[in-house]
């Protein structure tokens, strides 16, 4: 078993080792290209006034040129994704340390009307999902918090397999996040695919072999120049008739080069994507299904978007001005590469969503498997359909409090089972609360849990821990908690549930309080609803008397040469012991 924090310190200092020599090389090149520039212009300079050379010189010196361009373009990629991949691992040590200040919050998925996911800080500030995601792309993100929420308990062995896999290729995983990091998206991958698929071409296919055949008589012109079997200015007269003709689609050329900007770097680094997809081996079903979605082709995915993000690059070199006025004047360059990519989109536009969807898929899951690396000590739970009980853990804690403040309990609830859970403020009632719920979502999702060991029969949850009042809808908080309440009654009708309540009818007087509770809990449990409700009711207890699945336990609190102990540890029975008073004393707000 690798410890994490070691696996990422190592990393870190592999990679800044590497950094330093790709810097080396970087400065290396950027000398040589500033020598081939100087010559370029040197030897023009002493040709100036001999046409013929200096549209030769020029066009050789434009092709080293531009070959030492595109190496340098490739050696600063190595290094900004060396630079990815030390910051994938400083991150990663900060996390540990218990720093999750560089991770989003994904504040913008929180939902009060959700079925569980507010109650439990599932998102927001210093929730699991700020502690959990490391996508990084915007689609990666969606889906993970798609995942979490989805309340999917189906497959979920099939969920389990895979991050269990991409657990083991922690290297993999961090080259994937790397390359991922390196992407500047100016339009969502779903707006490049709408793009594609409503495209519309303006090159006419019957001058597709134009631009050939005019490179091909503008060679033979240069060449003769040069020989001086003819004079300059046909090729002088050539160069503009090349221009002129560009300049009849120079609009629709434009629009084309504007719209394949804004995915130029997505594509490239999507290729990359894929293409680290592609060359990994996969055995679980789940990942090797995903993988076969980009090998159905006889080209490779990888092979296909790398194509065409070379095409737009290719395009892209109208931009500057000595190869825009050269290579269109002689080559047409611009019609020859905006015919290349319209044909690509003709061909693959198409597949392009089915191949961002196995990209997102795997940022997504990519999140999964680190969180299972950094956590080995958590189990995977047993998936058992058939058994009689929702969850049987040996210490179940929750996954976010550091070992050394946490404190883990044994838990066992029947699949018709309803506990009522009572204790002292403070006492660890809600923290227990939101421990079981988080562990049947990590559970359905295919994570390993806080626990020793557990068996779980996969069951949907849905909870009523934190309502909250709406002036804008002109909503009080009774009101809204009946109205939580009244969803949840609902939803069991159709499905099964495991329930967790917080206190509920908190808006009431406390006999309305006692009796409505009471009429709730023998609502869930005429339903054979399995949950859980946390009370500082105690005549809610009486229950356990009169319906047989409701079951009585606590945690306790003691008062100790006038100091409050919490055990956190949860007890069956009833709790005697309550705080208040004694902590209205303790800080002197009464006497």
């Amino acid at each position: 078993m690798q410890n994490p924090k070691d696996f990422y310190t190592q990393q870190k200092a592999k990679f800044e080792a590497e950094l330093r020599v790709q810097r080396r090389k970087i400065n290396q090149s950027s000398f040589l290209r500033l020598i081939v520039f100087l010559s370029l212009a040197f030897a023009i300079y002493l040709l100036f006034g001999q046409w013929g050379y200096v549209v030769l010189v020029s066009v050789v010196g434009m092709a080293i040129f531009l070959f030492l361009v595109f190496r340098h373009s490739d050696l600063v990629y190595k290094s900004n994704k060396l630079k990815a991949l030390i910051q994938c691992n400083l991150l990663e040590l900060d996390v540990l340390a218990g720093d999750l200040s560089k991770l989003p919050t994904g504040e913008e998925f929180l939902d009060a009307s959700h079925e569980f996911s507010y109650d439990i800080d599932l998102f927001g500030n210093a929730s699991f999902f700020q502690y959990l995601n490391r996508s990084t792309t915007k689609e990666g993100k969606n889906e993970l918090a798609a995942l979490l929420a989805s309340n999917d308990i189906l497959d979920i062995a099939t969920r389990q397999e895979a991050i269990q896999e991409l657990n083991q290729k922690a290297d993999w995983r961090q080259h994937f996040s790397a390359i991922a990091l390196l992407i500047k998206v100016e339009t969502t991958s779903k707006s490049i695919t709408k793009w594609l698929h409503e495209y519309e071409s303006f090159i006419p296919k019957a001058i597709r072999y134009l631009p050939l055949i005019f490179s091909g008589i503008s060679v033979a012109i240069i060449t003769l120049s040069s020989l001086q079997i003819i004079p300059f200015l046909p090729v002088l007269l050539w160069l503009f008739v090349g221009l002129g003709i560009t300049g009849r689609f120079l609009k629709s050329i434009t629009k084309l080069s504007l719209n394949t900007n804004k995915a130029k770097d997505t594509f490239q680094q999507y290729g990359q994507l894929l293409q680290r997809i592609e060359e990994e081996t996969f055995t679980s079903k789940l990942l090797k299904q995903k993988q076969q979605n980009i090998h159905s082709d006889v080209q490779k995915a990888s092979t296909l978007v790398k194509g065409f993000s070379r095409r737009i690059d290719a395009l892209d070199n109208r931009n500057n001005i000595l190869v825009g006025i050269f290579l269109n004047g002689f080559l047409l360059w611009d019609i020859s590469k905006s015919y290349q990519i319209e044909l690509w989109i003709q061909k693959h536009n198409q597949k392009v969503a089915q191949w961002f969807e196995v990209v997102t898929f795997f940022d997504a899951y990519n999140s999964l498997g680190n969180f299972a690396f950094n956590h080995p000590q958590f189990s995977y739970p047993t998936i058992d359909t058939t058994a009689k009980k929702v969850i049987q853990a040996t210490e179940l804690g929750h996954p976010l409090l550091r070992t050394a403040n946490r404190v883990d309990n044994d838990f066992i609830i029947g699949n018709s089972e309803f506990y009522i859970v009572t204790g002292a403020n403070m006492a660890g009632k809600s923290t227990f609360l939101r421990t079981v719920s988080l562990s049947i979502v990590m559970s359905n999702v295919g994570l390993p849990i806080c626990a020793k060991d557990a068996v779980y029969s996969p069951i949907k949850l849905i909870t009523s821990m934190r309502t909250t009042d709406s002036l804008a809808e002109g909503a009080s908080y009774f009101f809204s908690e009946l109205q939580r309440l009244k969803m949840i009654v609902d939803k069991i009708e159709h499905d099964t549930y495991f329930i967790i309540l917080d206190e509920i009818l908190k808006g009431t007087n406390s006999h309305d309080k006692a009796m409505g509770s009471k009429k709730i809990v023998q609502k869930l449990a005429s339903q054979n609803a399995a949950g859980i409700i946390a009370t500082h009711d105690l005549s809610l207890c009486e229950l356990e008397k009169e319906i047989d699945q409701v079951k009585n336990y606590f945690f306790d609190a003691e008062i100790i040469n006038d100091e409050l102990f919490f055990g956190y540890l949860l007890k069956k029975g009833i709790c005697s012991n309550m705080n208040a008073s004694f902590l209205l004393k303790k800080m002197e707000i009464v006497e």
